[in-house]
């Protein structure tokens, strides 16, 4: 089974990994590209959505209401502390770009009916996790501080040459508070964008071991299974994580055999 999936750019709205026709049963990725003055409908259906700014500025308009001048980096290496939007299940908006636009869609089933609410970069938390030759500085864009119900969403920035991410992990089991069942989902970029890291993925019982060479607009799914991601020298390795499980949150088991590494 194919883990690994590549969006190719092209204007309008494209839906890179899609229920249905994925590993996954629970996310959904997409990706909106526009130029200046060029708009985009989109309706949300059955899902919590959230709208990452990954470069450009938008103006976003639904029921009377308009989110201005959304968006505050020219590349995801630019500002660390993204701007976002979230859209609940049930609604319509447009999206019209004021400049060369790129917006990364995270969305999941509901049943809740919530509220939209505009995330500006001043209330996002940017952390330095772990230490060399394992460190990333990850922000926390949506979350349980958020009107979002179930979606979880970052950026990490991963140190040229670390690993980011262990030691492996994995999130497939209802075993709370320690770990809990969510889907998860790594969209990569990188700077010069020729780069590229290594995603590991694997299981206990041996079932699935794969390690991918993921490039610039690429993503790996994570259904279940441990894991972990090393970036290459020379390059700043970028990635966009989302999660969506009966919980929010990091509630997570290390894999055994490693978890003496701290």
């Amino acid at each position: 089974m194919n883990y690994k999936k590549t969006y190719v750019p092209k204007k309008g709205y494209t839906l890179v990994s899609k229920l249905g026709d994925s590993t996954l049963k629970r996310l959904e990725f997409g990706i909106i590209e526009l130029d200046a003055g060029e708009e985009q409908p989109f309706d949300t259906g059955d899902k919590e959505t959230a709208f990452i700014i990954l470069y450009g500025h938008c103006d976003v308009l639904f029921d009377g209401q308009v989110y201005e001048n959304v968006g505050n980096r020219n590349t995801v290496f630019e500002n660390r502390k993204a701007e976002c939007f979230y859209m609940p299940r049930d609604q319509k908006l447009i999206v019209r770009a004021r400049d060369r636009l790129k917006i990364a869609v995270c969305a999941t089933p509901i049943a809740e009916k919530t509220e939209p609410q505009l995330l500006r970069a001043d209330r996002v938390p940017l952390k330095l996790l772990g230490r060399p030759p394992f460190e990333r500085e990850t922000s926390f864009l949506v979350d349980g501080t958020t009107n979002a119900k179930i979606l979880t969403v970052g950026e990490s920035y991963t140190t040229e040459g670390n690993w980011a991410g262990f030691p492996p992990h994995k999130h497939d089991e209802d075993n709370m508070p320690a770990e809990c069942v969510a889907e998860e989902i790594y969209y990569f970029l990188f700077e010069p964008a020729q780069g590229f890291a290594v995603q590991c993925l694997y299981t206990g019982d041996g079932k699935v071991d794969v390690a991918y060479r993921v490039k610039e607009d690429e993503l790996v799914e994570f259904p279940y299974g441990y894991h972990t991601t090393v970036s290459t020298p020379g390059y700043k390795t970028y990635f966009l994580w989302m999660m969506a499980g009966d919980y929010q949150g990091f509630n997570r088991s290390n894999d055994p055999e490693h978890d003496w590494i701290k």
